[in-house]
């Protein structure tokens, strides 16, 4: 009997996504004079920007920060139209980047990795494919997104429902139009709150089902002022310079002094100047901010208090308002969101303690009343971090598999690599600033530390490296403790993993800052 199996094509690198992460990835190997290939499973590039399509969808760090600069010629011929760019802007831009730097010659689409597994003898990774592709690689690196694998909810009848059903993480990619229909959205996190106001405005009536409810404050999204980029790009560099000495690696205009330092004159003040300047700049306000309590319930205070007075309703505003620690979930920025509810074709269902029972043919039910819907949209959000790598059978060094190795959670060292997985890489993984940064300049600081060591292990004739265990457990305590030093675990978030049912609660990302996490992995680097 012949062999019908495909021929395994041998690379220096599989690369797995084509988001931001994977294709400098792929444009730097290239750099270095390696062979890769990249592996995405939609039909085009984009990660995040080419599956989230639904209405509203778009950028919360600004435009003109939230881009590669790696190359300067990019950063000077891009023009943003909008402080904030919307989802297609920012695919358009993408696929401006894959055809400027030839990048789609080496992307391979529509196709999912299944797995990709360490060959002990060979030192190198068979990765295979759902379309039975066999790659040999000496690197396998995981650029898979941290909010890449949809989260849906596991409630009782999901699948009776015989009208259309769209998950915020899935859309569909030539739109959807409520136009006159009842629809009905589960959830209030980030994807919600966007989608939220522009539902509305085509809805016959729009019902949210919200479980808790999220700290926002306004985007103050606007067309950009040509004199404003015009500055921008005559001093990228020393705002790309101040950016990377920011906590958050981009440019919130942070304010070093801590509350505490403060008059109540002053503070309420900053607290004024920071909704005035919107976004995400509302981090930046008190150096203090997710140390210390009293500062932290300040600055909560201030926002409940804006709440209350942009929604009408005191019962409703009450429902929206979140009584949790400030920022232990990722802070939204919104365009009318709050407002959006005194609208009379919005109503708000509470379903903290009691949860929706049932979904039906004609919609849903929550404490036995039926909600009748002609459409259905879950904004429930992902399994972050983790839920991209898990969905792949990754085994290394006797077989061991990944999943099963971080089953009590991700375990790391600098977010880069996992003891017992030689030559496997992640970008922007669980144990790194990732989320809690400017992700583009986190993806950036990633992708060029891994090629700095590919490019040695290659001089060195070196072939495979690996985290040591005692490395590993160090960083993971360190993460830790740095978390346990603020307020950020106080409350149940998905950076805990606390929105998958049965995920073990761990503090995925790293929040001791981008500064102190770039200087650890070049303090790394420099011992070789």
């Amino acid at each position: 009997m012949s062999d019908q199996r495909t021929p395994t094509q041998t690379l220096d690198a599989v690369v797995v996504g084509a988001g931001f992460a994977g294709l400098y990835m792929l444009h730097r190997l290239r750099q270095l004079g390696f062979s890769a290939r990249v592996i995405e499973a939609g039909s085009g590039a984009g990660g995040t920007w080419f599956w989230n399509r639904y209405p509203g969808a778009r950028v919360d760090i600004e435009s003109m920060q939230y881009s590669y600069q790696f190359s300067e010629e990019l950063q000077q011929e891009w023009q943003w139209s909008e402080r904030y760019a919307p989802q297609a802007e920012l695919l358009t831009y993408i696929n401006h980047v894959v055809e400027r730097f030839d990048l789609a010659r080496d992307i391979q689409f529509n196709t999912r990795v299944v797995s990709a597994v360490f060959d002990e003898a060979g030192s190198r990774w068979q990765v295979t494919t759902n379309r039975n592709d066999r790659f040999s690689a000496k690197y396998c690196i995981m650029a898979t997104g941290c909010l890449s694998a949809a989260n849906k909810p596991d409630i009782k009848g999901i699948d009776s429902f015989t009208g259309p059903v769209y998950h915020t993480g899935e859309w569909p990619h030539d739109g959807v139009d409520f136009t006159g229909k009842r629809v009905g959205i589960i959830g209030t996190g980030s994807s919600a709150i966007q989608a939220i106001p522009e539902i509305a405005k085509q809805a016959a009536h729009l019902t949210v089902f919200q479980r808790t409810p999220t700290f926002s404050v306004p985007a103050r999204n606007a067309p950009l002022d040509p004199e404003y980029v015009k500055n921008v790009k005559q001093n990228y560099a020393a705002l790309r310079k101040t950016a990377k000495q920011q906590f958050v690696a981009f440019d919130a205009q942070s304010n070093e002094k801590a509350a505490t330092d403060m008059s109540p004159e002053e503070i309420r003040a900053e607290l004024e100047r920071r909704w005035e300047m919107g976004g995400l700049n509302f981090y930046g306000g008190f150096a203090d901010l997710l140390v210390n309590k009293h500062t932290n319930d300040m600055v909560a205070d201030f926002v409940r208090e804006k709440i209350a007075q942009r929604v009408k309703d005191p019962a409703t505003a009450a429902l929206l308002t979140p009584k949790v620690v400030f920022a232990c979930k990722r802070l939204c920025a919104d365009t009318d969101y709050f407002e959006t509810y005194n609208r009379d074709n919005v109503s708000l269902v509470d379903i903290s303690t009691t949860p929706i029972a049932e979904i039906t043919p004609e919609g849903l039910t929550v404490a036995g009343k039926v909600y009748a819907f002609d459409a259905l949209v879950f904004a429930t959000g992902f399994d972050a971090m983790t839920g991209s790598l898990n969905k792949i059978d990754i085994r290394g060094i006797g077989g061991k598999t990944l999943k099963d190795k971080w089953s009590a959670g991700p375990r790391t060292y600098l977010g880069l690599c996992s003891a017992g997985f030689p030559n496997l890489f992640t970008i922007s993984g669980p144990g790194s600033p990732s989320v809690f940064t400017n992700m583009v300049t986190s993806i950036e600081q990633h992708v060029e530390y891994i090629g700095d060591i590919i490019a040695y292990m290659g001089k060195h004739k070196l072939s495979t490296i690996d985290a040591t265990k005692e490395a590993e457990d160090a960083w993971v305590d360190h993460v830790n403790e740095v978390a346990g030093g603020t307020l950020v675990n106080s409350c149940s978030s998905w950076y805990l993993g606390a929105n998958i049912p049965g995920k073990q609660r761990v503090f995925m990302p790293y929040i001791g800052g981008f500064p102190p996490y770039v200087e650890k992995c070049n303090e790394v680097a420099s011992k070789g």
